[in-house]
Order: structure tokens, then C-alpha cells, then sequence
């Protein structure tokens, strides 16, 4: 059933569908502005952030970072990924890059799962760790909008799905991007370019993984 509603919203092709998604997972799409300036800027980004040099911005998925965005509404949410260019009220991170802030997924509190940029297209949301991870952000703030029932449920299905796609090996909080700093897998090129972070919390986090204990995902370093 929920095949043939994305097919009847028109968002992808009943071929594609048939193909490629689970009968108890519908994502919506609903995509952010990626013009010729994002795409230049995601660039540079991941030259300077990286030492990455490629035509395009694209990425081989290993890793899901999950987030919540301390914004109460998806549609605000998508208000402040959309914009290509990093805003002035976030001059906290500028010494990352112009690059605005942004995620492949976005759950609403119901459940609701968004797709606002292709899987394999880099977004900005975790530092050292973008090149190679999907973003998953929850509207949440773990205060007066806790994570709820069901996002744990869509987190799952729609975890499950990206590692039936991708070599996923790791899925982690990004309360938990720190326990990479003193791996392989951290790319920085600023040792000093860090924040501290505390989404979701991590009681939320042990629950979504043990949800998946039965994929072949790897402990946290």
C-alpha cells in the first residue's frame, strides 16, 4: 500500500519503487536547493575540510549519523537547510566553510521520513566524517521534545533500507563523532575545527541499535 502512495504522489517511478523499496518504508521527497553554487561551495568544502578533489560532490556511504535539530517543526527545519550558503546567526562554524548545514533525511515526530538531498551527495552535518556519512536528523530537542516512539521505529526501517544499499558499517549519535577523532576515519584537516554535541541522547542511541543487532554493523571505536 505504502508502494503505491509514492507512486500516486509521484515521487518516484512504480519501476523504482518495485525495485528498490521495502513495502513498509515511504520516504518523501522533498529536496533542498543544490544549484551550481551549493555544488561549488560542497566542493570546496570537502577539498579544504578533506583534501578531497573531485568533479563532483559525492560520497560512498559507510557510516549513519543520526541527529536531532533543536527545531521544533520539519518545515522550519527545511527553512534553514535550504539556503546554499552558511547564514550569518551560525558564525560559530563559518571557520568550516561558507557550506550551509544540511542532511540526506529529515524524521518529523509522527514518523514521517523527508529526503532532501540524494543518498551519495555529500551534506554538511558532522565534522571529519561528512565524505562518507548519511545524516539522518529528528525533529527533536531532547528536552521539551524528546525522541519519540515513532522515529526510533522510522530511524530502524529507514537504517535498515540505506544498509541493504551501502557497505553501512557503523551507526552512530552525533554525540558519539568524537570516539572517531583518533581513528582512520577521521579526515579533518584543522585539528582544533570541533564541537561538542549531545543529540540524541544516547540511551535513544543503544535503543536504535539494538533495533539493528541483527545487521553486521560494527562497535563504536
Amino acid at each position: 500500500m505504502k508502494k503505491l502512495l509514492l507512486c500516486l504522489l509521484g515521487l518516484v517511478s512504480p519501476l523504482s519503487v518495485a525495485a528498490t523499496m521495502p513495502d513498509d518504508l515511504l520516504i518523501i521527497q522533498k529536496p533542498i536547493v543544490f544549484d551550481d553554487k551549493r555544488k561549488a561551495l560542497t566542493l570546496q568544502y570537502m577539498q579544504e575540510r578533506y583534501g578531497m578533489m573531485q568533479d563532483e560532490p559525492t560520497i560512498i556511504p559507510r557510516l549513519v549519523v543520526v541527529h536531532w535539530t533543536v527545531i521544533p517543526t520539519f518545515e522550519q527545519t527545511f527553512a534553514a537547510f535550504n539556503p546554499p550558503e552558511l547564514p550569518a546567526a551560525r558564525d560559530g562554524i563559518r571557520a568550516g566553510g561558507d557550506l550551509n548545514v544540511s542532511s540526506q533525511f529529515v524524521i518529523d515526530r509522527d514518523g514521517t521520513i523527508y529526503q532532501l538531498m540524494p543518498e551519495t551527495t555529500m551534506a554538511r552535518h558532522t565534522i571529519g566524517l561528512n565524505y562518507t556519512a548519511i545524516g539522518i536528523e529528528n525533529i527533536a530537542d531532547g528536552d521539551s521534545l524528546p525522541m519519540t516512539d515513532a522515529q526510533l521505529d522510522a530511524n530502524t526501517r529507514l537504517i535498515r533500507y540505506l544498509a541493504a544499499k551501502y557497505p553501512i558499517e557503523y551507526v552512530l549519535g552525533h554525540s558519539e563523532y568524537h570516539r572517531f577523532r583518533d581513528t582512520s576515519w577521521w579526515q579533518e584537516t584543522d585539528a582544533n575545527y570541533f564541537t561538542e554535541k549531545n543529540d540524541p541522547d544516547i540511551a535513544f542511541m543503544n535503543r536504535l541499535r539494538n533495533q539493528l543487532s541483527d545487521l553486521s554493523l560494527k562497535p563504536l571505536p
